[in-house]
């Protein structure tokens, strides 16, 4: 075994708070063209809520990811729609937010949004992709786990995935700044990492003597010198260089 689980998405919705148990589907990654620039709009996500085939007029998910800079474990992303009748306070930049409040922040995401998925991609992904393409395959897989399909969607950053394949029309756009400056946007930020960060401590177990369940496969030095006593793990991400430095030389090197 070499890690918790693969980079499938999570299916979450109103009123449910727990995990859907079981293999989870595959879905087929949605890599489509290069990504695309969207407008850079500020605002507040609009509320809103997997049927999958009709968008709900109005509803608005915001999508985010925790993971594209640690060397070790998936890229993990969450899609959410809030619920404007069932406000949360405080949601913003995961970053920015100590953890105990991000684990309480997320059981209120999980229990009073209309709607909410995870996806993640797992390291060979990461590894035969490349890390952005991973990000998005992620997310796709994060929007296509909602129960019931936005009618427009509000990504972090400044590019977007293509979001052909999903199954349903969409429109989208990329807010630079958007965890700390849109609610849905904040909570998705939060969603993720704290789902991130609680696969990286079942990783801790699986993997011993990395610290996983301390830097959560991020370029620490205890995770630097971890690395060069034991060697990369299975979890490693094989394309970051600190990490390819340690392999054997290939023919093709």
């Amino acid at each position: 075994m070499t890690g918790p689980r693969r980079g499938h998405p999570t299916v979450g919705g109103s009123r449910r708070a727990a995990m859907s148990g079981g293999p989870e589907p595959r879905i087929r990654p949605v890599l489509g063209p290069e990504a695309r620039e969207a407008p850079r709009q500020r605002g507040s996500a609009a509320a809103g809520t997997k049927a999958l085939t009709l968008a709900a007029p109005g509803l608005v998910a915001g999508v985010d990811e925790a993971g594209r800079g640690p060397l070790a474990g998936p890229v993990m992303a969450a899609a959410v729609i809030l619920d404007p009748a069932r406000p949360i306070d405080g949601l913003g930049d995961s970053k920015q937010i100590a953890e105990p409040e991000r684990e309480r922040l997320a059981l209120l995401i999980r229990e009073r949004a209309l709607a909410w998925g995870l996806g993640s991609a797992d390291v060979e992904e990461i590894d035969r992709l490349n890390i952005l393409q991973a990000t998005f395959l992620a997310m796709t897989r994060a929007l296509a786990a909602l129960r019931v399909a936005p009618a427009h969607v509000q990504f972090d950053g400044n590019r977007a995935p293509s979001l052909a394949g999903l199954g349903f029309s969409v429109t989208f756009e990329t807010i630079v700044g958007g965890d700390a400056l849109v609610p849905a946007i904040g909570a998705a930020s939060i969603l993720a990492k704290v789902e991130r960060d609680a696969w990286m401590r079942e990783a801790a177990r699986i993997h011993p003597g990395y610290g996983f369940e301390r830097h959560k496969g991020y370029g620490t030095r205890e995770h630097f010198q971890a690395l060069a006593r034991l060697g990369p793990s299975p979890l490693h991400r094989r394309s970051f260089a600190p990490v390819k430095s340690l392999l054997p030389p290939t023919p093709s090197d």
